[in-house]
């Protein structure tokens, strides 16, 4: 399994970047995917999660800001960030673990599964 992400970079506060991830070698027909971030000295939190009937559940902080897309075929996946703020400086995961109901922690199952990306860096500044 092969998961790679781009689009991260270094923005001004109010700003927009759009990640892309792909995910190779893996095929399961009930899926969870999407996002995952680590701030600096914080613990990794879920940002989005997308399952295979297009349910999504955004992190509280979210606000409206983000969206989750899905390209096709459907093991490509898009973060769409607008309204960066320097709190949402981190590094950007993606990730997949089977199964029909995404849970909070949905990537905590990507991570033992070695289904997850080496990351994109996303750094807002004021």
């Amino acid at each position: 399994v092969q998961v790679v992400e781009s689009g991260g970079g270094s923005v001004q506060s109010g700003g927009s970047l759009r990640l892309s991830c792909t995910i190779s070698g893996y095929t399961n027909s009930r899926n969870c995917m999407g996002w995952f971030r680590q701030r600096p000295g914080k613990e990794r939190e879920g940002v989005v999660v997308i399952d295979s009937d297009g349910n999504t559940s955004y992190g509280d902080f979210v606000r409206g800001r983000f969206t989750i897309s899905q390209g096709n075929p459907k093991n490509t996946l898009y973060l769409q960030m607008n309204n960066l703020q320097p709190e949402d400086t981190a590094t950007y995961y993606c990730g997949a673990s089977p199964g029909d109901t995404c849970g909070y922690r949905w990537y905590y199952r990507a991570i033992s599964l070695g289904i997850w990306g080496q990351g994109t860096q996303v750094t807002v500044s004021t």
